[in-house]
């Protein structure tokens, strides 16, 4: 007599059905299959706000994905390797699969978890569902690990591959009576207080979600992509960071469809280079996971922080700065739970230059507001911002915004969208409304700190104390 094998599939950031290798593997080797969700505080920095209401929605499309193939997403809460095992037992799961997270503290803690399985001699698979390449696999010559994005790219391009994406099943086999599991509401990701309507106008979580997403970009907007990412007031980006974090489109999966395109323009090929840079981050964190709390480089350690920065601080989240794109990007956020990635620069440049306040203030507040919160994606943002990091930008690059404002919102679009209060202001004026003319005043109903506030730091000034205090760190070198 045949034994019926019972497979164990466990999901985190791999919310999807297609080029899912773990669950590929689970459905092709087994009679049977229990797809799991476990939603745990084993996360070195616990999802945030925005990150919770996707997961809701992202679950619930996945949940109705399944059902349609003849299954179900079974939902539990605690320890993973508690939760597993307990299943194991109770089902007689002979197999677990999963995809690896790369992210400080989750592979230890995987590798502990697959031995105890083993002990007990169950099998145990686990995938790489959400990078192009493992980490492990790109080194440098001398067998070192790369700090630098160029020649890491030059040499992880190279090691890709031509593996074509995994199908999704047409059907999975699922146990005869469903599995023990809470719903997806008794996790509670939803927010208590309605500040969530933005976000739902903005996004459709979920496996479809990004496939729409992807195709609207691949129609048109990628071809200009070397010009139009840069533009905050046009549609130029693919907007799939959350997506790809959440893992309901694989990153093989956007890339072997803009290969397809056969497009040999600056648009794909930079795009591309994108993808580049989300592997750089996760491969940065991979190596270096002190970088999510610490910079890279000790040195940074002792530069001098501005210590009576919370006022400041405050009116940047707010985007209550007095600088009209900063308070664009800010309130953008807010609203959508996303940010022009052109303007997250700008953003972060004033937050950590201008005001002088640690990089951590502007990547707590990231990883509470952004739906594409991703921990290698947002550490390495914000200490090349800070010029801590790998790759980092120079510190005496200090983003002037108003400068950016004029060359990349020309027009005003984007500031006038988000920044009402600007957008009768004349464009000569417009990203440095304070500078408006008494003359106009009347003329525009734009009263300078008034109407609008002023800035809440000299930028001129500012700047040079922010290149005064890091001369501080090469003198102490030297």
């Amino acid at each position: 007599m045949t034994t019926r094998t019972t497979g164990l599939v466990w999901l985190r950031r791999d919310l999807r059905i297609a080029d899912n290798p773990a669950l590929h593997a689970a459905v092709t080797e087994c009679d049977a299959v229990i797809v799991l969700y476990i939603d745990s505080e084993r996360d070195y920095w616990p999802d945030g706000g925005a990150s919770r209401w996707w997961l809701h929605h992202s679950l619930t499309a996945l949940d109705a994905t399944l059902t349609k193939l003849g299954t179900s997403l079974t939902i539990q809460c605690g320890d993973p390797g508690v939760v597993i095992n307990a299943y194991v037992e109770t089902y007689g799961v002979s197999c677990v699969y999963w995809n690896h997270v790369y992210e400080p503290r989750q592979l230890s803690a995987d590798d502990r978890l697959a031995r105890a399985l083993r002990d007990n001699e169950i099998r145990v698979v686990r995938s790489n569902g959400a990078l192009l390449n493992e980490p492990d696999e790109i080194k440098t010559k001398t067998d070192t690990i790369y700090r630098v994005f160029t020649p890491y790219w030059r040499r992880a391009i190279d090691n890709i591959g031509n593996a074509a994406p995994l199908p999704a099943p047409s059907s999975i086999a699922g146990l005869a009576d469903a599995p023990e599991s809470l719903t997806i509401d008794a996790l509670a990701l939803l927010p208590t207080i309605d500040w969530d309507s933005g976000l739902a106008q903005t996004w459709t979580p979920g496996e479809r979600g990004a496939q729409d997403r992807l195709d609207t970009f691949l129609r048109a907007a990628v071809f200009e992509y070397d010009s139009g990412r840069d533009l905050p007031g046009t549609e130029g980006v693919s907007r799939l960071s959350p997506h790809l974090h959440f893992g309901e489109i694989s990153a093989r999966s956007v890339w072997h469809q803009v290969q397809a395109l056969q497009d040999d323009s600056d648009g794909t090929r930079i795009y591309l280079t994108e993808l580049g840079w989300r592997e750089f981050s996760h491969y940065i964190l991979c190596h270096f996971p002190d970088t999510a709390d610490a910079p890279m480089y000790p040195k940074y350690a002792n530069f001098p922080w501005r210590e009576d920065a919370d006022a400041l601080i405050k009116a940047w989240q707010q985007g209550r700065t007095g600088v009209p794109i900063v308070d664009a990007g800010m309130r953008q956020l807010w609203h959508t739970g996303w940010m022009h990635n052109r303007v997250r620069m700008i953003a972060a440049s004033f937050l950590v230059k201008n005001i002088r306040a640690h990089w951590l203030h502007g990547a707590r507040w990231f990883w509470d507001t952004l739906v594409d919160a991703d921990l290698p994606a947002n550490s390495m943002g914000w200490q090349w911002s800070a010029g801590s990091g790998a790759d980092a930008a120079p510190y005496f690059r200090v983003f002037n915004p108003v400068r950016q404002g004029e060359r990349f919102d020309k027009a005003g679009d984007y500031v006038r969208q988000w920044v009402p209060e600007v957008r009768d202001v004349p464009d000569k004026y417009l990203h440095a409304p304070w500078t408006l003319p008494e003359k106009f005043h009347d003329v525009t109903g734009f009263v300078p700190g008034k109407s609008y506030p002023l800035p809440i730091v000299d930028l001129a000034t500012s700047r040079n104390e922010a290149l005064a205090a890091f001369k501080t760190l090469k003198a102490s070198e030297s």
